[in-house]
């Protein structure tokens, strides 16, 4: 490879700056060597360009759960060489919530205090990272009152946690949204009931297996947009990164189709 056409990063935000200078000199494929936060940070960049240029990822994070749903974990090198030369892209879906693009996940609740509570540890890393963070926070962690609108109109409840999911797994080691898909226009969205700490983890439990959606206070829905409003505007889990919302109410809606992406064949669904 032309090492004129590798850009590395050197502070955080700088995949933004990289990529639209990469689109703006014609690139037709981005790589990202990284996570979650950064690939979704460059794919932002090619969204709102809305230049002709597809994603590839060489995973490189923590939970890599966007790597997951190209089904490139695992490969190697040469692997994913042959894949961006076969100039072969497809469109999936992405979520926008708060103004902002994402492409696997975005949460309030114990979703965003699990992934504040990672970067407290230091001696773990990977699915044991989250796992462990979350684990702890099973005990400690205060409910949220939120009130619905949309597919789950004007409903009111204090809940553990509520994520929308374009990808099925979230922190690398949950099956969040067991069903869900990058090709069908919907968002899953799934919303935890506040529970006592046996419920929580059943629930915990469940969510590893992906067999959560059947317990009690569990609700699960396909829809094109949610809105959720709390009492002051919440901490929100954006694709592994840890944000604040601009307002007490969130829209969290789908945008069919809107990003490129160089995929393993048959991974996209």
């Amino acid at each position: 490879m032309d090492p004129r056409h590798v850009l590395e990063t050197r502070a955080p935000g700088d995949e933004t700056v990289l990529a639209a200078r990469a689109i703006a000199a014609g690139a037709s494929t981005i790589v990202v060597v990284g996570g979650d936060g950064t690939c979704s940070n460059v794919a932002t960049a090619i969204i709102k360009s809305g230049a002709d240029c597809a994603l590839a990822v060489a995973p490189a994070g923590t939970g890599n759960d966007f790597a997951k749903t190209l089904g490139v974990v695992g490969h190697g090198p040469d692997q994913l060489v042959a894949l961006v030369k076969r100039r072969v892209s497809s469109r999936i879906d992405v979520g926008l919530a708060d103004g902002r693009y994402f492409i696997n996940s975005c949460g309030f609740g114990f979703d965003a205090s699990v992934l504040e509570a990672t970067q407290k540890v230091r001696f773990l890393k990977g699915d044991a990272l989250y796992i462990y963070s979350a684990l702890a926070q099973l005990f400690s962690y205060q409910a949220l009152d939120v009130t619905m609108d949309g597919a789950l109109r004007a409903r009111r409840s204090k809940i553990l946690m509520a994520i929308a999911s374009s990808g099925r797994s979230l922190g690398g080691a949950f099956r969040i949204a067991p069903t869900a898909s990058v090709t069908d226009g919907k968002l899953d969205f799934c919303v935890i009931a506040d529970n006592n700490v046996v419920g929580r983890v059943r629930t915990f439990a469940g969510a590893l297996r992906g067999t959560h959606l059947t317990l009690p206070g569990v609700t699960s829905v396909k829809a094109d947009w949610l809105s959720l409003t709390f009492a002051d505007s919440p901490a929100m889990e954006m694709d592994g990164e840890l944000r604040q919302a601009t307002s007490r109410t969130v829209r969290i809606e789908c945008v069919p189709k809107a990003l490129a992406v160089v995929a393993a064949p048959g991974a996209l669904v």
